[in-house]
C-alpha cells in the first residue's frame, strides 16, 4: 500500500510536521521490539504452562524468550554443551512480516517531507528514503545487539555476529524497499527499470511462490499419510497439556524449515537429517531419529519406490506453469523473449530456491544431529536446471498462445513473424 498524496503531492500537513529521523527511530524499534516482546511473553506463558512456576525463576522465562528471538536472526545457542544453530524459520519470516510492515508505515508517515512527485519526475533528488532508512535501521541494529549482550551473559551463543549480520539485512534491505513503496517513491523509480527487467522479476516471483506450494502440498501429503505416527511419537512423550502445546508452536515455527527441506527432496539431491544420512527420490538411509513428530513425514528407510523419481518431473512443470501464467498477464510475442524471460526466472528462482536451503539447516542436536539440512549447493545447481528449463518451456508456450491471440495484420513478404497465425 503506498502513501496518498493530497493535490500538490506532499502529504498531508500533519506528516509533514514530524521529523524524519524521529518517526524512523520510532518505527525501527517497534519493528524490532514487536516480535521480541512477542517472544518473551509467549516463553513467559510457556514456563507457567509447563510446571505453574515450580521450576526456575521468571527472569529465565525472559532470557529464553530473547534467546529464541536471537535465534530467529542466526545466533544459535548453546544447551549444556551442544550447540544448536538451526534457525526456526517461522519466527525469522514473522520478524520480516515486522520490519516489512513498520517499513510501509514510515514511509507513509514520510511520504509527504521532499520533493513533491512532479519534481522527482523531472529528476529532482530525494533524499527521504535514505535519510528514514538510516535510523529505522539504527534502531532495529541497536534492540538486536542489546539483546545479544543482555542474554549472552548467561546463555552462549555460538554465531552472536550473526545478529548483526541479520539484522542488517532485515531492516536495511527489506525496511528500505518496504519505505520507497510506502513512500510512493518505488512508483516513481520503478519505470526507469527496463521493462524485460520488471517482467523477468515477476515472472521470476511466481515461479518462486508455486514451487514453495508444491514444497508444501508434498510436506502436507507426507505428513497426513504418517499422521498415526507423528500422533503415536507425540503420545510417547507423555506431555502436560502445557508442554504440548509449546512442542505444537516449536513445530510450526519449524514449518517453513519443513517446507525448503521438500522442495530440496523435490529437486533431487535431498537433504541429511545426521551424519552419513540421507533422503532424497532415489535412496533413503537414515538412523535413528529424535522422537519429534514432524519427522514422521520422512519417507520409509532404504530404497524408494519406482515411482519416486518421477517427483523430480513436478518442479519442470510448476515452473512452465507458473511462467505462462505471468506471461498471460504481460504478454510476449517475440519467441526469444519468451524463452530467454523463462530461463532467466527460473534460474533465478532456483538461486534463491538454494540460498533458502542453506538456511533451513544445522546443528539440531549432538554427535550425528549436528549435521541436519539441505544440500544446498547441489540444490541450487539442480533447482536451476529444473526450474529454468521448465519456465523457459512455458515461456515458450506462452509465446506461441500469445501469437495465436493477436489480430492478423498485413505484413510485407519475407516478414512473417510480424504476422501470427489466427
Amino acid at each position: 500500500m503506498t502513501a496518498t498524496l493530497d493535490a500538490s503531492g506532499t502529504g498531508t500537513a500533519a506528516a509533514q510536521g514530524r521529523p524524519v529521523p524521529l518517526l524512523a527511530l520510532a518505527a525501527g524499534a517497534c519493528a524490532a521490539g514487536a516480535t521480541l516482546v512477542a517472544c518473551l511473553v509467549v516463553a513467559t506463558v510457556g514456563w507457567f504452562l509447563a510446571d505453574g512456576g515450580a521450576h526456575g525463576a521468571p527472569r529465565d522465562a525472559l532470557r529464553t524468550g530473547g534467546a529464541v528471538w536471537l535465534m530467529a536472526h542466526g545466533s544459535g545457542v548453546e544447551v549444556r554443551g551442544v550447540a544448536i544453530t538451526a534457525m526456526p524459520l517461522g519466527l525469522s519470516l514473522l520478524c520480516a512480516f515486522s520490519a516489512w510492515r513498520f517499513g510501509l508505515r514510515l514511509g507513509e508517515q514520510v511520504a509527504g517531507h521532499g520533493p513533491d512527485a512532479l519534481d522527482l519526475a523531472d529528476g529532482e533528488r530525494d533524499w527521504t528514503v535514505p535519510l528514514a532508512l538510516g535510523p529505522f535501521a539504527a534502531a532495529y541494529v541497536l534492540i538486536g545487539v542489546v539483546t545479544s549482550v543482555l542474554v549472552g551473559v548467561d546463555v552462549a551463543l555460538p554465531r552472536a555476529g550473526a545478529v548483526l549480520l541479520w539484522c542488517v539485512a532485515l531492516s536495511g534491505g527489506l525496511g528500505a524497499v518496504a519505505i520507497a513503496v510506502g513512500s510512493g517513491r518505488a512508483a516513481i523509480w520503478l519505470p526507469t527499470v527496463p521493462r524485460t527487467v520488471r517482467e523477468g522479476a515477476v515472472a521470476a516471483v511466481h515461479v518462486l511462490r508455486t514451487f514453495l506450494l508444491l514444497s508444501l502440498a508434498t510436506f502436507a501429503v507426507a505428513l497426513v499419510l504418517d499422521f498415526g505416527t507423528a500422533m503415536s511419537l507425540m503420545s510417547q512423550l507423555h506431555l502436560g497439556t502445557g508442554d504440548a502445546i509449546i512442542v505444537v508452536l516449536v513445530m510450526v515455527l519449524l514449518l517453513p524449515n519443513a517446507v525448503l527441506f521438500a522442495g530440496s527432496y523435490l529437486a533431487g539431491p535431498g537433504f541429511t537429517v545426521g551424519t552419513g544420512t540421507l533422503v532424497s527420490p532415489s535412496l533413503v538411509a537414515i538412523g535413528p531419529l529424535p522422537m519429534f513428530p514432524m519427522l514422521a513425514a520422512l519417507p520409509d528407510n532404504g530404497p524408494t519406490p519406482a515411482w519416486a523419481p518421477a517427483l523430480m518431473l513436478l518442479p519442470v512443470l510448476v515452473a512452465g506453469y507458473a511462467v505462462a501464467r505471468s506471461q498471460a498477464r504481460n504478454p510476449v510475442v517475440r519467441w526469444d523473449e519468451g524463452a530467454l524471460q523463462g530461463l532467466v526466472a527460473g534460474v533465478l528462482a532456483g538461486l534463491v530456491i538454494g540460498g533458502l536451503a542453506a538456511l533451513a539447516g544445522g546443528a539440531v542436536g549432538p554427535g550425528r544431529m549436528a549435521e541436519v539440512g539441505p544440500l544446498a549447493g547441489t540444490v541450487a545447481l539442480r533447482a536451476m536446471i529444473a526450474l529454468g528449463l521448465g519456465a523457459m518451456l512455458g515461456g515458450l508456450y506462452a509465446t506461441w498462445r500469445n501469437r495465436r491471440m493477436l489480430p492478423v495484420e498485413d505484413s510485407g513478404p519475407g516478414d512473417p513473424d510480424t504476422a501470427p497465425s489466427t
